[in-house]
């Protein structure tokens, strides 16, 4: 029963706030909209962005205030707000999006995900993710595609234009190489080589890598670990049941090499950002096999 109020507590929380800044959000995004210049339109994003803190940095508070989950954020340290980042990150759970909340709001520019054309209809939140210009994709089966060939590629594209909306203002973007959450199943059906990740995919951080690259300042190499080896769901967060959350964020270069080529269209260079993207993931899967060792 306490489990259950602390979970309606905290739901209720959160929703309110989302109904109290999503109406401020929304109407400086409609002005942005309209704006007749770059420049306006610049201003209006950083308003958009700063209301969208503002509700995280709440968001943070009641966590804080109503469950008991320790937020073990190692590394990260000399973040800027005026630079901009890509943050890769193995991804397992909803809550994996709380925790980079945790880690980076108003320490970084407000993030930038890569969504599900489908959450474009959750109520509230999908209004949010368009005002904020988060980029909605597609995904489609290999059954779908050898039907209608044309589609091929159009994720990419997609990521390709979104990316040039980010030119203007620092930004931080947020990109899942599994392209899904882990599961054992998913990992079985894959063939995975990892023991802990699914493969990564590296067509969309290297779209996001060309468009960007100059732009970014540093990758943050994000590891997110549960206890017990088991992600827990957005119920078990906001109930109280995680009692901690491992987050360790490694700050790596980017070599100009990893956007000085076509991906598309150079093998050689193809070769050479999964041979990158390879080379994270095997790092990435001994650092988690090391972090659940404390657990």
């Amino acid at each position: 029963m306490r489990r259950s109020l602390t979970a309606l507590s905290v739901l209720l929380l959160l929703l309110l706030n989302t109904l109290v800044l999503i109406g401020p959000l929304l109407l400086i995004a409609l002005l942005k909209l309209a704006a007749p210049n770059r420049r306006l339109r610049a201003l209006f994003s950083r308003g958009v962005m700063w209301v969208a803190e503002t509700w995280a940095e709440i968001d943070k508070l009641i966590f804080a205030s109503l469950t008991p989950t320790v937020w073990d954020i190692r590394g990260g340290e000399g973040l800027r707000r005026d630079r901009s980042y890509l943050v890769v990150s193995n991804h397992q759970s909803w809550v994996d999006i709380p925790a980079l909340v945790q880690a980076f709001n108003r320490k970084t520019p407000y993030f930038k995900f890569f969504l599900k054309q489908e959450l474009i209809w959750v109520p509230f939140l999908g209004l949010a993710f368009w005002a904020l210009d988060y980029p909605f994709m597609k995904r489609y089966s290999k059954a779908y595609l050898a039907r209608h060939p044309e589609m091929a590629g159009k994720d990419l594209e997609i990521t390709r234009r979104a990316c040039e909306r980010f030119k203007d203002l620092p930004v931080t973007v947020v990109n899942y190489l599994e392209g899904t959450r882990f599961t054992a199943a998913k990992q079985a059906q894959q063939g995975s080589p990892y023991q802990h990740l699914l493969k990564p995919k590296a067509g969309g951080v290297a779209f996001t890598l060309a468009t960007l690259g100059p732009q970014l300042d540093a990758l943050l190499d994000v590891t997110l670990v549960y206890p017990g080896g088991q992600a827990p769901g957005f119920w078990a967060l906001i109930s109280g049941q995680v009692p901690r959350v491992i987050m360790d964020i490694r700050t790596r270069e980017l070599d100009a090499q990893l956007w000085a080529g076509d991906y598309e269209g150079d093998p050689q260079f193809r070769q050479y950002v999964q041979a990158w993207v390879s080379a994270l993931w095997q790092d990435k899967d001994a650092r988690i096999a090391e972090l659940r060792r404390e657990l």
